[in-house]
């Protein structure tokens, strides 16, 4: 004899319904930290944390924190990711360059909303594994190279947004000069602190006038890890 809920019942263990109510809080978490970009959201729906978090922390992708992911990196909590796409402000002719693409999560969530996306990572390890994650998903207009990217090869030419997943101690003159009339270049300063005699850091954007001149504006406060220049020769 098959049993089932009598009408208005609902079977709260049902994994398709766990699902939606934990996507729903997902966003709803998202929008309560400021987040108002409608195509963001979809697009950070559209795109499962799960997938790009070890699998050890796979419980835990829903939630809003930070989580390591291997090569001594980590992975920022999904509220700040947001913020930082937010204000990199992209449109869908967009070409990104992204510079530190990790588990490739933030590349996956920026080809929903551009062209065209080049990511670069300077772990082998990470960028074979974020590889594989893009293509589980289908994702055909973005890919993730074993380079340094904060040295793009002149082959690439120049995009409309830049964002870097690290830690400057100023803007880099070698992706300003790669930024096309109008672009944006995202980025965390790291500021010296003489009066707590520590180091704190600013998420930044500079967007290029008609001019060529650049605006700077600060976002908010921010905790990425200081970028290395070069390839990593062991991971």
């Amino acid at each position: 004899m098959t049993w089932s809920l009598p009408p208005g019942i609902v079977d709260r263990d049902d994994p398709e319904r766990r699902s939606a109510e934990a996507t729903a809080s997902f966003l709803l978490r998202l929008r309560a930290s400021g987040i108002r970009d409608l195509a963001l959201l979809r697009a950070m729906e559209a795109v499962p944390r799960a997938i790009f978090v070890p699998h050890r922390y796979a419980d835990l992708a829903g939630r809003d924190i930070a989580l390591p992911i291997g090569c001594g990196q980590t992975m920022p909590e999904p509220s700040f990711v947001a913020s930082v796409l937010e204000a990199l402000s992209c449109t869908p002719q967009c070409r990104v360059l992204e510079v530190g693409a990790g588990t490739g999560y933030t590349t996956a969530i920026l080809s929903r909303l551009v062209r065209d996306v080049v990511a670069m990572e300077r772990f082998q390890d990470l960028a074979i594994e974020a590889c594989a994650r893009l293509d589980r998903l289908g994702i055909t207009n973005a890919t993730i190279d074993w380079e340094d990217g904060l040295d793009p090869h002149q082959k690439l030419g120049s995009f409309d947004r830049i964002v870097v997943h690290a830690g400057l101690d100023e803007a880099p003159l070698s992706l300003l000069g790669r930024l096309a009339p109008g672009g944006t270049l995202i980025y965390a300063e790291n500021l010296a602190s003489t009066q707590e005699r520590r180091r704190s850091q600013t998420l930044m954007r500079i967007t290029l006038d008609r001019d060529g001149g650049p605006l700077e504006t600060a976002i908010r406060p921010s905790r990425l890890q200081g970028a290395c220049k070069g390839r990593s020769a062991v991971l």
